[in-house]
């Protein structure tokens, strides 16, 4: 590399070998990681580290690497864990670079929501301001790739307000769209049809609030999952409804869906206009709000970036080829 790199030095206290090989993992595999990502070369003794790269990237993995060792206290630090925190440093370094530029988006702290199962808390300012929106507009609507949160902070945020009692019922819509397949004739009744489609958004539920529960929720009704087809013809009061891979309704579904909104109620809608599944020349709804809800009142848009994927390290960078495809 041209640029100058430059070397940080720090010291892990206390001295903890246990600690410290949680930390680097089996065979260093954490440190590696770190290293990749990074683009940094790190030097271990005991508990003693240097990070050489260029001053941002070397910054970065002394931080990564003193925040890392002090979870090494409660927790085991894996992969998945590394993974996380370092997406999380490489997008909250990219937001204060640009903070002169976007002054409002900088100013946006961290949000969280305590589910009856985990703590979720956004990652990256467009989570945070994703989280916010929903938590002051009638309606919020987020659309990017793949991995950035889009439909479980969603899920999160109508759990919350079901717990406060701001909501009566949590509403989860989906299209019920093939993804390029034809799976022809499904065996069952309609729960059972449809239930394939909606299948991420029990695991979500699932995972805040345990399926005992949200089992019992939904045989009260108090949590309904239904095609967006549907919706037809209902008034949703005192509700938290979530539109997911809204970029897959037609035109005419996106209307009548934001049509439905009641009194006392909250809606999100989610989506990702790059992967429209429906038939070919058919508009995407969700392509057609983006455009005609633009500056209306009590509405807020959220836009992702593949940036903001905080799934397994490949995917972002597989969604950063296809867009780069696409360009």
């Amino acid at each position: 590399m041209n640029a100058v790199q430059i070397s940080r030095d720090i010291v892990l206290e206390p001295a903890d070998n246990n600690r410290l090989a949680n930390l680097c993992g089996q065979f260093d595999e954490n440190l590696r990681h770190i290293e990749r990502r990074l683009d940094v070369e790190i030097a271990s003794r005991g508990n003693r580290f240097r990070v050489t790269g260029q001053p941002g990237a070397a910054q970065m993995g002394s931080d990564v690497l003193q925040s890392l060792f002090r979870m090494t206290d409660s927790e085991r630090i894996d992969a998945e864990r590394v993974h996380m925190l370092l997406q999380e440093s490489v997008m909250n370094d990219g937001e204060s670079t640009s903070a002169s530029s976007d002054s409002d988006e900088a100013g946006i702290e961290d949000v969280s929501i305590q589910t009856p199962e985990k703590l979720i808390r956004s990652r990256g300012v467009n989570q945070a301001a994703y989280m916010k929106s929903i938590a002051e507009h009638d309606l919020a609507i987020g659309i990017g790739p793949a991995g950035t949160g889009k439909t479980y902070l969603a899920i999160a945020s109508a759990i919350d307000a079901l717990e406060s009692e701001s909501v009566r019922r949590i509403v989860l819509v989906r299209p019920a769209v093939e993804a390029g397949e034809r799976l022809g004739f499904l065996p069952g009744d309609m729960s059972q049809k449809v239930d394939p489609y909606l299948r991420p958004m029990y695991d979500a539920l699932y995972d805040m609030m345990g399926a005992e529960q949200v089992t019992k929720l939904i045989e009260k009704n108090i949590i309904e999952i239904a095609p967006l087809a549907f919706m037809r013809g209902r008034s949703l009061n005192e509700s938290f409804v979530i539109l997911d891979e809204a970029q897959n309704s037609s035109v005419e579904q996106m209307k009548m869906f934001l049509t439905r909104i009641g009194f006392g109620s909250s809606a999100v809608v989610t989506g990702d206009i790059t992967q429209i599944d429906l038939p070919n020349g058919q508009e995407s709804g969700l392509k057609n709000a983006m455009r005609i809800l633009e500056g209306v009142s009590g509405i807020a848009f959220t836009m992702f970036t593949p940036k903001d994927v905080v799934r397994h390290p490949l995917v972002q960078r597989i969604v950063e080829a296809y867009e780069s495809d696409d360009e």
